[in-house]
């Protein structure tokens, strides 16, 4: 069974195990003040687009797309399982991401990633991500990249 990649409620026990998996490995990297993570009820918001990735029905990464209210939104909580890591379940999460954008007629996609995570940032640059100077709410982090993909 292929990867699926669908629209889901954040409020699920494997959505749980992944955050908490994305905390500690943040937690890892950065200091808590460089950690910009949302938590679940910020996910459960009506500007939310809570994308969910299934490899044979099991989840194996999510993503959410957070609309601004200005034509723009904000990627948050993109991340994969790590044993499901090589899949390319990262490119499918950033293809359906860009792809609900367009549904959703927005002008850009925005996000802050850590300078510590090549992975992340090879990914966003090869969808189109360009850098870009901090955007409301952030300020500047050396930690912190930002970065914007325009339609």
């Amino acid at each position: 069974m292929p990867v699926d990649i669908n629209l889901e409620s954040p409020r699920q026990p494997e959505i749980a195990r992944l955050m908490d998996l994305s905390n500690a490995y943040m937690a890892s990297l950065y200091p808590a003040e460089s950690n910009h993570l949302v938590d679940l009820e910020a996910l459960e918001q009506p500007n939310v687009s809570f994308l969910v990735a299934r490899n044979d029905g099991e989840i194996v990464g999510c993503c959410a797309l957070v609309e601004a209210g200005n034509g723009t939104a904000e990627i948050k909580r993109m991340f994969v399982d790590p044993e499901a890591r090589g899949l390319r379940i990262g490119k499918l999460m950033m293809n359906a991401l860009v792809e609900r954008a367009r549904e959703l007629e927005l002008e850009a996609i925005r996000l802050e990633t850590g300078i510590s995570q090549p992975e992340a940032i090879n990914l966003y640059r090869k969808a189109g991500f360009m850098e870009i100077e901090p955007f409301p709410p952030y300020k500047p982090d050396p930690l912190s990249m930002f970065m914007e993909l325009r339609f």
